[in-house]
């Protein structure tokens, strides 16, 4: 080992700096924090020189490294600032001088957990060069860190072996406690709350449900209030330590941010921070990564992904090449999300290709169906409304519904059959979402092609969430989007089962079908009012009476 002096050495005569040196020949017993000498030599050294002066002690007593500072911090060596594993210590303890006879620092309690040491100790310093003082302090599971009550340096009873094995040990029953959460990713929630900003509860709660749907556990949420974006981090730089430091404390493998991260943001955070980052558009591409079961959606998802991952696939440390499996790594795979700009170009425009002939497939399946002169119902609204389960319910499928988001990805199509010998072909279709990124706008290809055909478009908003008035504004605002506010369509308020009695009245007063696809006896008025879009009325008539019709309770 070279036994030199880093930090701030400038201006030190090289008596001073071989003074410092000689530090490498003191040896503590394991049991002890730091000798009551090494203390006193520490001190006076730091008296004479007016800097911090610190060592990093390992566990057999040996020094590896002496360090100065200034007056007021000390600058610790770069020695790989990434975080050990799962209930891991980096076997190192730093013991460091205070001139000003303070306490622990914010910044001594950071460099503790973002290194992962042992422990840190101050030793206060008075002006005569003695030691007073020793302020120590360590790590705890899912927690801050924790200081304990100061002692005297030159007389220090705590007994260093007995706190790390009890530490380790501590920290080893909380890693087997995480590991039984079935393989799932265990990650913070960061939501920065703009000025502009006016649903900040409800994206936060629907963050919640993307993460469990995806098979994510949140361990905590960080929520931020600014004025605008930090054009670097998003968040500021010290709440970006904030966030270090407690995903450190609980564990957490990765950082889901809301709203999304420019490429930049991705790159900055991730090399600021050796943790998995991820925005709301990856943590959404990724549940339809899972949930896409034919070739179309497969590919489709496949192709959004790779966009997205295009502007951020520039050098080693991005937001993309550290997704290596689990939450974000899911559809292209490892070794795609790894390939260079061209690589990824390639295979962009061989699945465009791809797609633009499964178009032409799903093109002729429609004219087909024209030819037969069925009428097209599609069930569309938020994700999460009851969909599925409606048209199950209508039609007596089997389509998979669940209480998750984007469970339906993939367009289902049954048949209906009416009164009076008249069938129609009703469509599922995947759900919407607020602030939906042309990323994931690209990925619904299939499904807006479905409504783009359709002659009636049932618009499904569950009745029982708070949020429904805001979901139902996101729905419309895409429908305009899409082009398709002029399509004739019918509201029908699901899930009443879970409203009080007198709030579904209330809500079918002004306007639309209240139902519970749980029960079918509640379906009929439904089924009558899209009977009577489809023949009685004719589609102009249709359209003049309800394509401005209310929509709220």
């Amino acid at each position: 080992m070279q036994e030199e002096v880093t930090g701030n050495t400038q201006g030190l005569a090289t008596s001073e700096i071989k003074a410092l040196e000689r530090l490498y020949r003191r040896r503590v017993a394991p049991t002890e924090i730091v000798s009551s000498e090494l203390a006193q030599q520490l001190a006076l050294a730091a008296a004479e020189l007016h800097r911090q002066v610190g060592v990093l002690i390992d566990r057999r007593g040996a020094i590896q490294h002496v360090m100065v500072g200034d007056a007021s911090k000390i600058t610790l060596p770069d020695f790989g600032r990434i975080r050990g594993g799962q209930g891991r210590f980096r076997g190192l303890r730093l013991v460091h001088t205070h001139l000003r006879n303070e306490p622990l620092t914010r910044d001594d309690m950071t460099d503790l957990q973002l290194l992962r040491l042992d422990a840190v100790a101050a030793i206060a310093v008075d002006a005569e060069g003695r030691a007073g003082k020793l302020y120590i302090g360590h790590m705890v599971p899912d927690g801050p860190a924790r200081e304990l009550p100061p002692e005297q340096a030159t007389a220090s009873k705590t007994n260093f072996l007995d706190l790390i094995t009890q530490l380790e040990q501590q920290f080893g029953r909380a890693h087997r406690v995480a590991s039984t959460d079935q393989g799932k990713d265990r990650a913070l929630i960061v939501h920065v709350e703009l000025s502009r900003t006016k649903d900040s509860e409800a994206r936060i709660a629907e963050l919640r449900e993307l993460c469990r749907t995806a098979g994510v556990k949140v361990l905590d949420v960080i929520v931020q209030r600014r004025p605008e974006r930090d054009p670097k981090f998003l968040v500021g730089r010290g709440k970006l330590d904030e966030i270090l430091l407690r995903a450190m404390q609980l564990g957490a493998e990765a950082v889901i941010f809301d709203p999304d991260l420019s490429p930049g943001q991705a790159r900055a955070i991730s090399e600021a921070t050796e943790l998995k980052v991820l925005d709301r558009t990856m943590l959404i591409l990724d549940i339809f990564a899972q949930h896409a079961t034919s070739r179309d959606g497969k590919l489709q998802v496949e192709l959004a992904q790779l966009r997205y991952a295009l502007p951020r696939l520039i050098e080693k440390n991005t937001m993309m090449s550290r997704l290596t499996g689990g939450i974000g790594g899911r559809g292209p795979g490892e070794t795609k999300l790894e390939l260079n700009r061209r690589r990824a170009r390639d295979r962009i425009n061989l699945l465009e290709k791809r797609l633009e002939e499964l178009a032409d497939d799903r093109r002729l399946r429609r004219q087909r169906r024209e030819r037969r002169d069925l009428p097209i119902i599609a069930i569309c609204g938020y994700t999460n409304a009851g969909k599925s389960t409606l048209l199950n319910a209508i039609t007596q499928g089997d389509a998979l519904a669940a209480d998750k988001l984007f469970a339906t990805l993939d367009p289902i199509s049954r048949r209906l059959r009416f009164p009076h010998e008249r069938e129609v072909i009703i469509t599922d279709t995947v759900g919407f979402i607020r602030d939906l990124p042309k990323e994931l706008m690209n990925a619904f290809r299939a499904t807006l092609e479905e409504m783009e055909d359709a002659d009636l478009l049932v618009h499904v908003v569950d009745a029982s969430d708070p949020d429904r008035e805001q979901e139902i504004r996101a729905v419309e605002g895409i429908l305009a989007d899409l082009g398709l506010s002029e399509k004739p369509r019918i509201l029908v308020w699901n899930k009443a089962d879970r409203v009080e009695p007198a709030d579904a009245d209330n809500l079918g007063r002004h306007g639309g079908f209240v139902t519970s696809a749980l029960d079918r006896g509640t379906l009929g008025p439904l089924l009558m009012g899209m009977e009577r879009a489809l023949w009685e009325h004719g589609k102009e008539a249709f359209v003049a009476r309800n394509a401005h019709a209310p929509v709220s309770p």
